[in-house]
């Protein structure tokens, strides 16, 4: 039976909701912003109010709903003040690009189709854009933990000649990124940029970079995951046959992907998959011939290489 005064009392904090099935109701996600109600609460098996004040904690609702949390539901929610850390947000100037018919939208529309990024793309990662601010004329990337809380987004700029390409948010990387759409069960590949994941779809992550952070390392390192696909850029060689080394060490199946020259994105999710079928498992042999042979590039074509 739905409990018509708590269901109120969620609707004063998150906002009017959207009545769905067995009792549910779809909000406005707090954490991600997304266009759509994303946020799902059930109001018959809530468990005394843990998920719901968890809800209530991550918005920060005063204490008296708190109080009024308590009183409906029972002594178990924990009642607590807030404290003042500050929770990363998408830029206040973000905007959806779907369905909106400002010409700078329609820009960054352009601009996402000839990354190959689709309207199914733009609205699986909540792609947006803005106007004006630090993030004019940017295309907004976010990415979500596995709760769906925003932990990082990338700016990127879609004018013809920048003069900022890229812009981040002043919070550190050391995260899981696009960590809401990863299966820890199944093989995974790490790339460099977010636009390389959302090309190559399926369990890719992106390093936001060439190497590989503290949590995302431990994450890989104890998950369940077996077979981990690297696809980072030539220039970022010395990096991957590192992380090959360490994963096939800690008892994972590497394949070391040879991207000729392209980036995921570039190549694009069709000939990016058939690459991936081409591509077999290497091993402490290959790894080391794959040593002597950027030592050899180095010394011979007089190439520098990050790390030698």
């Amino acid at each position: 039976m739905v409990n018509e005064l708590l269901v109120n009392l969620v609707d004063s904090v998150l906002g009017t909701g959207k009545r769905t099935a067995r009792g549910n109701k779809a909000y406005h996600c707090p954490y991600c912003n997304h266009h759509k109600p994303k946020l799902e609460v059930n109001f018959t098996q809530h468990k005394k109010g843990s998920r719901i004040s968890s809800i209530f904690k991550q918005v920060k609702a005063p204490l008296e709903k708190y109080e009024e949390l308590k009183k409906l539901i029972g002594s178990e929610v924990e009642i607590k003040k807030q404290d003042n850390q500050t929770q990363l947000k998408l830029p206040e100037e973000y905007k959806s690009i779907l369905g909106s018919r400002d010409i700078l939208a329609r820009h960054a529309l352009s601009y996402l189709k000839s990354r190959g990024i689709t309207k199914d793309d733009i609205e699986k990662y909540n792609i947006g854009y803005c106007e004006y601010g630090r993030y004019a004329k940017m295309i907004i990337i976010p990415s979500y933990d596995e709760q769906g809380n925003l932990n990082y987004f990338t700016g990127r700029s879609f004018e013809k000649e920048p003069f900022v390409k890229y812009r981040n948010p002043e919070t550190s990387r050391d995260i899981v990124p696009f960590e809401l759409f990863i299966n820890w069960d199944i093989p995974l590949v790490l790339c460099e940029g977010p636009f390389d994941a959302i090309a190559i779809k399926r369990n890719a992550i992106p390093l936001l970079g060439k190497n590989i952070q503290q949590n995302l390392m431990k994450k890989i390192v104890t998950s369940k995951v077996e077979k981990i696909y690297i696809a980072l850029d030539t220039d970022a060689q010395k990096q991957a046959l590192k992380f090959a080394e360490y994963f096939i060490n800690e008892g994972k199946e590497v394949y070391f992907m040879d991207l000729e020259g392209k980036d995921p994105s570039e190549m694009g999710f069709t000939n990016f998959t058939k690459l991936i079928q081409k591509t077999f498992p290497i091993n402490q042999y290959d790894l080391m011939k794959r040593k002597l042979q950027l030592l050899w590039v180095k010394e011979t074509l007089n190439i520098p290489i990050t790390g030698f």
